[in-house]
């Protein structure tokens, strides 16, 4: 019940159309083109932008880009870790000095000057709340007549960033079926929130998760978790983040554990979370979790997900990804690992 609550709760995120506003951003590239847009965002060194006259989503490549101006606010964060929010303009310099990006705050206080190599991501902000979500939904199929085989994945993603924290969620199912075997199935719904610390590129993080996985024969298996994180680099190109602390995780077994009732365990936790990306054609998240049993000496979980992604055109994008558990000490009778992979086609929303 609560995966299909969760399912309905992810996909009427993801259908809600966000408002659109007026389209009278300014760009101005480096070879002397001006474009009038609405300016969506930057991420993974590419400039989201939209036109009246083209439909979906553009993509500029930042590098190339040499005068913005915008009415609209946005959250802007730099390689330090410094976070900014206001209206997005280029500073007036000599032609001879890096291009700069000043960030107008609203409320009236200085104007603060950076370096547009050091913008490594703006996120429009807006006072209505739908309009501050990103994210993304794949979706893939596999069918065999031979032997009557049906394999299916389904993924889906929600973001929600503000200037000092934010807050996702991920929702991921596989099915696996074929004729003279029981199916496989793998449902799982993960939390995650981090919030900024005073120093840069240091924050707090709370992760949470609910799986079940037939092959490990769980039927619900919840994790909790929280610690202080680093992110130890944090450019167009990539970000490597690192996080350190606690956990508690509780597993409910299927009918194929013989031992009755549930199992707590309390854990450290260590965590590392790698995205590479090149401008509008890839990208490469990896996240993986080592969960070292403190209340049971020598148990140790480990979890990983990983996705690769190449854009087709606009919003849409082939998707490859891989997930992963396991316990090496499972209770007796029931596999220690859960593993598979999957393809299929992907679609973005917001800044993604």
């Amino acid at each position: 019940m609560r995966i299909r609550a969760g399912v309905i709760l992810y996909l009427l995120l993801l259908v809600t159309p966000a408002l659109a506003r007026e389209k009278t951003d300014i760009i101005v590239m480096n070879n002397g083109d001006h474009l009038t847009c609405q300016i969506k965002g930057l991420e993974s060194g590419v400039l989201k932008v939209s036109f009246d006259y083209i439909l979906g989503t553009q993509s500029v490549q930042w590098s190339k880009v040499h005068h913005i101006e915008s009415k609209e606010q946005f959250i802007v964060k730099t390689s330090d870790g410094s976070v900014y929010t206001g209206v997005i303009r280029t500073a007036d310099n000599p032609e001879s000095r890096p291009v700069e990006i000043q960030v107008v705050p609203k409320n009236g206080q200085e104007p603060v000057t950076l370096e547009r190599a050091d913008v490594v991501s703006a996120t429009e902000t807006s006072d209505r709340f739908l309009s501050r979500f990103n994210g993304e939904i794949n979706s893939g199929i596999i069918y065999s007549k031979g032997n009557q085989s049906t394999q299916y994945s389904l993924s889906a993603g929600v973001e929600y960033p503000r200037e000092r924290w934010s807050a996702a969620a991920s929702y991921d199912s596989s099915l696996s079926s074929s004729t003279g075997t029981s199916p496989s199935t793998r449902n799982a719904i993960a939390f995650d929130a981090i919030r900024l610390l005073r120093w840069n590129n240091w924050f707090y993080a709370g992760l949470g998760s609910f799986v079940q996985s037939s092959e490990q024969g769980i039927d619900l298996q919840t994790n909790l978790g929280g610690g202080v994180g680093r992110f130890l680099k944090n450019t167009n190109n990539a970000k490597i983040a690192v996080i350190g602390g606690l956990a508690w995780q509780s597993t409910r077994y299927g009918a194929s554990f013989s031992e009755p009732g549930t199992q707590d365990v309390v854990t450290a936790l260590l965590s590392t979370q790698l995205e590479f990306f090149r401008f509008n054609k890839t990208n490469l998240n990896v996240t993986a979790t080592v969960l070292p049993a403190l209340s049971d000496p020598g148990r140790v979980y480990f979890n990983t997900r990983a996705s690769y992604y190449v854009k087709l055109f606009s919003n849409l994008t082939w998707d490859v990804s891989f997930y992963g558990s396991w316990d090496n000490q499972p209770p007796r009778g029931l596999s220690g690992s859960d593993y598979g992979t999957s393809s299929g086609l992907g679609w973005t929303f917001g800044n993604r």
